[in-house]
């Protein structure tokens, strides 16, 4: 026994590294599944849902939605597929999203539903491998599981960006890939991590590059990290298609100018204090497992706090020097979303662990009123529209109707105008219309200007339908969101004349225009342009 303390004294004082790989070698703890393990991933699975809720078609859903709907029907989006087509030529989402509904043979809306159920489980799955590697005990493990789950609606400081979205998106898939990625570089089993970022990579090329750098910051030892991870973060940004370096513009600009959280200088101080706070906070979680003898849970705490710093000085480089602006899209202080993760589901397991226990009246104490606050939040957020938008459920949204009527009675080459804002209308709930009807339509000043921020050469076009639909007998009066109910129906022969749309969509008012409408609801109307 003495002889072997001497060793291991000696070992760790002259070869630190290779002391650290032995300890966490013999130190992790079982990752392991078990049927009753599975099954509470279900119900935590069901549970996020609930909480944060379902909304296929809203915010990025709108153009990947699109994306997959036209590798299904090619003849869909004729006049406007380069808007969410080049964006998607670096990813395999949408291709592969296609190809299951053919080889299922089941309804778009069922299997998207079935890959967001998915991919929830595959994130919760590794959440808890990665807290079972850290603590010993199950309610541990399991709390930090299921504050993460309640959280999937947590705004990740300035970054417009969810844990998880309520809608199936790439970038959930590829944080389910690196999750299990560093559970196997935890676990000492580099090729496997290897090839989940090779696939997260053919998902979404940029947060896969945020989980390739913390993979490199936990697998090589210290005196080697920085270079090491900063080569690696560099060439990942390389891997997006060559339309990631097309020159920018001033219509470029203009679009890029919609997106806040691309400028830091205009993040606000307690975003900022979100970005900062949660590295000390994991630092504090390294000194506590110092003391408790975890090595494990101590090197990923400290590694992910390392990586944290090392992400905001590769930020910092990239978004503030003009001479960088064409980065800016590729939004580096992105990397908060996994600290964000690691923050919650380590904070998660020491409230179990040190509160919580098996005292089933503090659980219900915590995550009771939490998870009400987050699903009152999403309500808030989504007011017009059911909290659970599911495949079969009819919406009385008016917006979501009209959607529906014109994916079902207008023809597939018909091109629509709906007013550059009317993804911030009343009742709108920020619901892609060609994602949910499936037609064609002048570009938006909300969505699609994020868009062009990835793919430059867009700009120009965007920037001229945008103007366009600008009320001509109003433009000294305009009223920024509500400039298009002033629309006139000569405006709209102008658009048809310039662009050649067919179809508007209007929100009812006194004053009519002489035009033919097949469709009307309490709020919407949809008309012919003569």
């Amino acid at each position: 026994m003495r002889t072997h303390r001497v060793r291991s004294v000696h070992l760790k004082t002259c070869f630190p590294a290779v002391y650290c790989d032995k300890v966490l070698s013999s130190s992790s703890f079982s990752p392991s599944f078990s049927r009753f393990s599975v099954l509470l991933l279900v119900l935590l699975t069901a549970l996020g849902v609930v909480v944060a809720g379902y909304h296929p078609g809203t915010e990025d859903d709108g153009v990947y939605l699109a994306a997959i709907y036209h590798n299904l029907n090619p003849a869909l989006f004729c006049a406007d597929a380069d808007f969410f087509a080049l964006q998607l030529q670096a990813t395999v989402f949408d291709k592969l999203v296609a190809a299951s509904v053919r080889m299922l043979h089941l309804p778009v809306e069922v299997v998207v539903l079935g890959w967001h159920l998915l991919t929830i489980f595959g994130i919760l799955a590794a959440c808890y491998r990665i807290a079972s590697r850290c603590f010993e005990h199950e309610y541990a493990r399991w709390c930090g599981v299921a504050l993460v789950t309640v959280f999937f609606t947590l705004p990740v400081a300035g970054t417009a960006l969810y844990i998880v979205d309520q809608s199936l998106h790439p970038r959930a898939i590829c944080t389910a890939l690196v999750l299990f990625a560093v559970d196997c570089v935890l676990g000492r089993r580099y090729l496997g991590a290897a090839v989940l970022e090779a696939v997260a990579f053919l998902f979404h090329p940029i947060m896969a590059a945020f989980g390739l750098s913390l993979c490199l910051f936990l697998a090589v030892p210290w005196p080697r990290l920085s270079a090491q991870s900063a080569t690696g973060m560099f060439a990942a940004f390389a891997i997006p298609m060559e339309w990631i370096f097309d020159p920018t513009s001033p219509a470029w600009r203009e679009a890029a100018n919609t997106c806040t959280y691309y400028f830091l200088t205009r993040w606000a101080w307690y975003e900022w204090l979100g970005a900062i706070a949660p590295i000390f906070i994991l630092l504090w979680f390294a000194t506590l497992a110092r003391r408790r003898e975890q090595p494990v849970l101590e090197r990923l705490s400290t590694r992910v706090a390392v990586y944290g710093v090392f992400q905001v000085g590769v930020a910092l480089l990239v978004m503030l020097p003009m001479i960088f602006e064409r980065l800016r899209p590729l939004q580096p202080m992105r990397y908060l979303h996994l600290l964000y993760i690691f923050l919650i589901l380590l904070a998660g397991c020491f409230i179990g662990e040190n509160f919580l226990r098996e005292h089933h009246w503090r659980w219900a104490a915590l995550f009771v009123p939490v998870a009400l606050v987050m699903f009152f939040a999403q309500r808030a957020t989504y007011p017009a529209s059911p909290h659970l938008e599911l495949p079969g459920i009819r919406s009385s949204n008016p917006w979501l109707a009209s959607f529906e009527w014109v994916r079902k009675n207008t023809p597939e080459n018909a091109y629509f105008v709906l007013g550059r804002d009317y993804l911030h209308r009343p009742g709108e709930d920020n619901h892609g219309f060609r994602a949910l009807a499936l037609r064609s339509a002048l570009a938006d000043s909300v969505k699609d200007s994020a868009v062009v921020t990835q793919v430059p050469r867009l700009a120009a076009r965007w920037r001229a339908e945008v103007a366009a639909q600008t009320p001509t007998e109003n433009v000294a009066q305009t009223t920024g969101v509500n400039d298009w109910q002033q629309i006139t129906a000569a405006d709209l022969r102008r658009l048809k004349a310039q662009f050649g749309v067919d179809w508007v969509i209007l929100e009812r008012r006194s004053t009519k225009l002489a035009l033919d409408c097949p469709y009307k609801n309490a709020e919407l109307e949809v008309c012919r342009i003569n």
